[in-house]
């Protein structure tokens, strides 16, 4: 028996305690899947520039693998349009004999944080952000298939999505991009109209082999997929040297990163789409990177879990992890069965399928949602999609999250305030020399500057009490504020007490010395009443040796 913490990263018999009453609708729900997958793969393993060959290879591999060792029962994973985001421009960049390195290291790179307990981490992605990031990933994908929807090979797979699409419209062939834009519109038409007609078969297989039908019947020479293998390829470890881990490893940490936020991301909402239970953060990304890993052996891609097809396999049935096993075995059979059916698909089809998807990830309502929500989110929102698509998936993600904190943050500093509050009980003499301030909110460095300002504000009093019994958080900037708020009203002459300091902030004060500048150790004190008779006690001795002076 493995236990503790490597047990609970592992397969066990657990996984399939439903399987005996669902083994049946998994199996369909593999089969609706693999269907739906099987363009997807094609087209983001070409979009990618690692080839056909490449995004079926990782669906097939990367699915089965994940499937058996990941964290949710339910979720499919492949190859997906966010990870040929940030694959195409490396690609372009180191060719495609890096494929199979920077795969392995990024699969690496995501085990060592599921092993490290990293997958909640993924919580701390605020919902604009999110949302910001979709957007930003429709836009590419859809930019990226310009090329092939023009009949286009000039910016095809560059290193950013909007200068290859201009690119390719700049060097238009309007022979060749009438015909592809023809079947382009075919396969939007299609994907349009077809659930009208029945959904249970997708409308994805049928736009595909109505656009490969309409070039055969009318004999138009259009790029297609090209030759693909009867059968998977060998398993070979990748070529290294230490150059190569050097120049990979930003590259691979990037990747790692999308892979990480997109699989738990999509099992995060997998587990609400039905009652198909909870899923295991980490285990989930130790389960996708080792699916990587694999993928990349056997030549395929990196591999995250895919939102789109795992939506399709809990609403089609499937409630185990044999659905998406299931949903490997079944593009594995059309490689084994039908490849030479397959290679020839026109590019243009797979490009209007994909720009299908990417119009699909963007709902409206959401985006709606979020932009109404509130200014910040609204920032949030538009500053994530738009720094997605003009400079780098994983800055985005990063930069909305900074700014997210950053608006966090004001908010809780502006939530911090001053409130002179009335004495208790009867009024007596002098009480109009007595200030009571309430501190409220959070005392720590982005609010304790402006808490000072506003205590520094009370003038005409001898004594002033500060109630500290509602500050809710305190840190060592916000306790060197209080020590300096007590200085300088002590040297103006004003007698400072303090009351109501809690006991989990007490040792903080004194670690700083903020209560050292007391002119008193009695002036702290834990009840209001005892806080006021000690001011009155201070005024009324003032006024004492003021009247004794004077006579």
């Amino acid at each position: 028996m493995i236990g503790g913490r490597a047990g609970a990263l592992l397969p066990r018999r657990a996984d399939y305690a439903g399987l005996r009453g669902s083994w049946r609708g998994d199996l369909l729900s593999g089969l609706s899947v693999g269907v739906v997958a099987l363009p997807l793969a094609l087209g983001f393993g070409v979009t990618s520039g690692a080839g056909a060959e490449a995004g079926i290879v990782t669906a097939i591999i990367a699915g089965l693998v994940a499937a058996v060792l990941g964290g949710s029962h339910v979720q499919v994973s492949g190859p997906t349009g966010a990870m040929v985001v940030v694959l195409a421009p490396i690609l372009a960049r180191e060719g495609a004999g890096a494929l199979a390195l920077v795969t392995v290291m990024a699969g690496v790179l995501v085990i060592a944080a599921g092993v490290a307990g990293l997958g909640r981490l993924v919580g701390l992605i605020p919902w604009p952000v999110i949302e910001g990031f979709t957007l930003g990933i429709a836009v590419i994908i859809l930019l990226q298939q310009v090329p092939a929807a023009v009949g286009s090979t000039e910016g095809a797979h560059g290193a950013k999505a909007l200068p290859a699409a201009l690119t390719a419209l700049v060097h238009l062939d309007g022979a060749a991009a009438w015909r592809s834009l023809a079947l382009v519109a075919l396969v939007v038409a299609v994907m349009v109209a077809w659930p009208r007609v029945t959904r249970a078969v997708p409308g994805t297989i049928i736009a595909i082999v109505a656009a490969t039908l309409a070039t055969v019947a009318l004999g138009w020479s259009v790029p297609t997929i090209g030759a693909l293998p009867a059968g998977l390829p060998a398993p070979a470890l990748p070529a290294w040297d230490l150059d190569a881990l050097q120049r990979l490893a930003m590259p691979a940490v990037a990747i790692a990163a999308l892979a990480a936020i997109e699989s738990l991301l999509s099992a995060r909402v997998a587990a609400s789409y039905a009652d198909v239970g909870g899923y295991d953060a980490d285990r989930e990304l130790v389960g996708q990177g080792l699916a990587s890993i694999a993928s990349g052996i056997f030549g395929g891609m990196p591999a995250t879990g895919a939102i789109a097809r795992t939506a399709v396999n809990v609403r089609s049935g499937g409630r185990t992890r044999l659905a998406a096993a299931a949903h490997a075995i079944v593009l594995l059979a059309v490689v084994l069965v039908a490849s030479t059916l397959v290679e020839r698909i026109p590019l243009a089809a797979l490009a209007g399928v994909l720009m299908v998807t990417a119009v699909t990830m963007v709902r409206p309502a959401l985006v709606r949602a979020v932009m109404r929500a509130s200014r910040q989110d609204a920032v949030l929102f538009v500053l994530t999609a738009v720094v997605t698509v003009s400079v780098d998936l994983i800055y985005a993600i990063a930069l909305g999250v900074a700014a997210a904190a950053l608006f966090a943050l004001r908010t809780v500093a502006l939530a911090a305030g001053v409130h002179r509050e009335e004495l208790p009980r009867d009024a007596a003499l002098g009480d109009e020399r007595i200030a009571l301030l309430r501190l409220d909110g959070a005392l720590f460095f982005g609010a304790a500057d402006r808490v000072l300002e506003r205590v520094g504000r009370v003038h005409g009093v001898e004594v002033v009490i500060l109630r500290m019994s509602q500050i809710r958080m305190l840190d060592s900037t916000g306790a060197q504020i209080l020590g300096e708020m007590v200085t300088a009203l002590e040297r103006r002459g004003v007698t400072v007490l303090v009351k109501g300091v809690q006991r989990r902030h007490l040792p903080l004060l004194q670690h700083t010395g903020a209560l050292d500048a007391l002119a008193d150790t009695d002036h702290l004190v834990d009840d209001l009443d005892e806080a006021v008779a000690k001011a009155r006690a201070v005024v009324a001795a003032a006024y004492d040796g003021s009247s004794r002076s004077t006579a």
